[in-house]
């Protein structure tokens, strides 16, 4: 089973809907239980950092996420609330990623939102998929590169996005809303 993080987040049916679509069973859940003994870990979301921590911290979410052995994909906000802190609301983050979360300078249009390549990509995600390929980006804030980026876009500046440490993984676009690539991304971390 598939355990996706309910920690009212948005956009987490659109990715039990992915996971359907390519044939796998997965459940929404924030029972501590069924998330430690879940085979993979999906943390997604759209939303606001602080208010996200703040129902982590209070389901005890937070722990748990970090002490968890078995591969652990962040997508989006998942992404930012796995790095050390966010500028947005001021919050600290769970630490995994060695990396800040900062506000995209306002000289472009804000959020970044839409198709975008990749500059690069590496590792276990991205077997398989061309690195010219187009993913789908919604957000107003990035994480710095770091060492454990994997994957680099290129809005406005530089940003991860991906991110890769032990058995964690984390894409800043939405593989559920990128079609075949972000398909291929799915399948290969449930392949891990």
């Amino acid at each position: 089973m598939i355990a996706i993080i309910e920690y009212n987040a948005g956009n987490i049916r659109s990715v039990a809907n992915a996971l359907n679509r390519l044939g796998y069973e997965s459940r929404v859940t924030k029972d501590h239980n069924e998330i430690r003994s879940a085979e993979k870990v999906i943390f997604p979301g759209v939303g606001e950092a602080s208010g996200a921590m703040h129902y982590l911290r209070n389901e005890g979410l937070d722990k748990l996420l970090v002490s968890l052995r078995q591969p652990v994909l962040g997508i989006c906000l998942g992404l930012q609330l796995m790095c050390r802190r966010s500028e947005e609301g001021n919050t600290e983050g769970l630490g995994i990623f060695d990396a800040d979360v900062l506000m995209f300078p306002p000289l472009d249009r804000i959020p970044h939102m839409g198709w975008n390549t990749l500059n690069s990509s590496s590792g276990e995600l991205f077997r398989n998929v061309a690195v010219d390929t187009d993913y789908f980006f919604v957000h107003s804030y990035y994480a710095e590169l770091s060492p454990h980026t994997i994957a680099e876009c290129d809005y406005i500046m530089p940003f991860s996005a991906a991110l890769a440490k032990d058995n964690f993984y984390a894409t800043q676009f939405h593989p559920e809303k990128s079609g075949r690539a972000g398909e291929v991304i799915l399948t290969n971390f449930l392949n891990l």
